[in-house]
């Protein structure tokens, strides 16, 4: 294997953060409910990031696994970079394969 880490393409970097409760809101798609629980936001090749809101149907049950846009508040910005930084943290401090 090469040591050249320049030559490594990394083609997504992604990661998954729990909404808290008091930043958790409703949507609806296709006539169903659902409460949004999970943000999975990825980090672009340009540097930005870009973030997708997922949950559960408000009736139960698994429902269908779907996207949703993030409202544009100054709280859930704050819990998105928050959770960047501290994934960015995570990486660097990796101890290799377990």
């Amino acid at each position: 294997m090469s040591s050249d880490v320049d030559d490594v393409d990394v083609s997504a970097l992604a990661i998954n953060v729990t909404i808290p409760e008091a930043l958790r809101w409703n949507d609806t798609r296709r006539g169903e409910a659902f409460t949004l629980t999970t943000l999975n936001v990825r980090l672009l090749p340009d540097g930005h990031l870009a973030v997708k809101a997922y949950g559960k149907p408000v009736a139960g049950g698994r429902g269908a696994y779907v996207s949703f846009p993030v409202p544009d508040t100054p709280e859930l910005a704050a819990l998105v970079a928050q959770a960047a930084t501290r994934a960015g943290e995570l990486w660097t401090a990796h101890r290799g394969l377990g």
